[in-house]
């Protein structure tokens, strides 16, 4: 519709059509770990100190910190102290638990559930005298934390299909893949593809290792990006699950797809021409976020939303028996 004067009357604003992707946003093992702090805050008082960022979200990050939370990236920022210290849910290698008993703090896990079942089978298959293949990207707290489950060059990172060509095995019968649980579903299982290929004898995890909830993101980004002319992924830029969603909405025929923080970063010149934009959020956002966007897109558009469900999340994790039983 031609605005009838340069304002932008509710009546002249451009139509916008918003297809919201669900599942988006927090899953079961983020929601557990903010839990986990929040419990922590309210049973133990403040600081309970935090190692890494609790999930990889600065507007969670920060909300805690208001509540009392203090964040640290390892634990000799901790002073001598009888307050929680809590373990991010992307998990730690074996050494950060052994360094907190020998300073007897009390520690407690937030470590993702589906994250502890990868650190479970990496020991298992290495305990059959295997040599562990570790599908993920350098330098991600969880690659580090699952290769810290086991002794030094014990694992080996493939990150591409091509690191999986080059790999040159001293045992082709000795050997499994585990994976980091927040990569692109795409992407691994042509990595694993080329794995089998060249080790037919190769050992994978009894059910998948990417988590339901980066599968279930994936898809229904995949079920709007052929749709819309722009997919705005709300997440952080450290947030491995959020940087696939840019990924597979660009593969999946969505010409252009951006990652923003917060509304505020929303880049306007992007919607040129565009009638429909797609929307959704990484695991570790929470959905204030997204009612942020979608309220700053009604001050310019007239928007109309429609929720695209791919799949329906039932799923909730337990919190620690330390946070379940009331303070003495």
């Amino acid at each position: 519709m031609p605005p009838h004067s340069a304002e932008h009357s509710p009546s002249t604003r451009p139509a916008l059509n918003v297809l919201l992707a669900a599942p988006r946003g927090f899953c079961a093992g983020v929601d557990r770990a903010i839990q986990i702090v929040e419990l922590a805050l309210a049973k133990f008082g403040s600081p309970v100190y935090v190692r890494h960022e609790i999930v990889h979200n600065r507007y969670v990050v920060e909300s805690l910190k208001a509540k009392g939370a203090v964040f640290v990236e390892e634990l000799d920022e901790i002073p001598e102290t009888d307050q929680p210290v809590i373990f991010s849910a992307h998990g730690v290698p074996k050494s950060v638990p052994q360094a907190a008993k020998s300073r007897n703090l009390f520690a407690i896990d937030a470590t993702c559930p589906l994250v502890f079942k990868v650190h479970m089978e990496a020991s298992r298959l290495h305990a059959e005298g295997r040599k562990i293949l570790l599908i993920g990207h350098a330098g991600h707290p969880e690659v580090e934390g699952t290769t810290g489950q086991l002794p030094a060059g014990a694992v080996t990172l493939i990150q591409t299909a091509a690191d999986a060509e080059a790999f040159a095995a001293e045992d082709p019968s000795r050997l499994a893949y585990v994976t980091q649980t927040t990569l692109s579903v795409d992407d691994t299982a042509g990595i694993v593809a080329v794995l089998k290929r060249r080790f037919p004898a190769i050992v994978g995890p009894h059910k998948e290792d990417i988590c339901y909830a980066t599968t279930n993101r994936q898809a229904a980004v995949k079920a709007i990006a052929g749709k819309v002319g722009l997919v705005i992924v709300v997440g952080a830029p450290n947030s491995s699950n959020s940087l696939r969603l840019v990924e597979v909405a660009e593969r999946a025929g969505c010409p252009k797809a951006v990652l923003i923080q917060r509304a505020a970063d929303l880049p306007w010149d992007a919607f040129e021409g565009v009638s429909a934009v797609g929307v959704t959020a990484g695991a570790s956002a929470p959905e204030t976020l997204v009612d942020e966007v979608l309220e700053a897109l009604r001050q310019r558009f007239e928007v109309s939303i429609e929720q695209v469900t791919t799949a329906n999340e039932r799923i909730a994790f337990n919190v620690p028996r330390e946070l379940r039983e009331p303070a003495a």
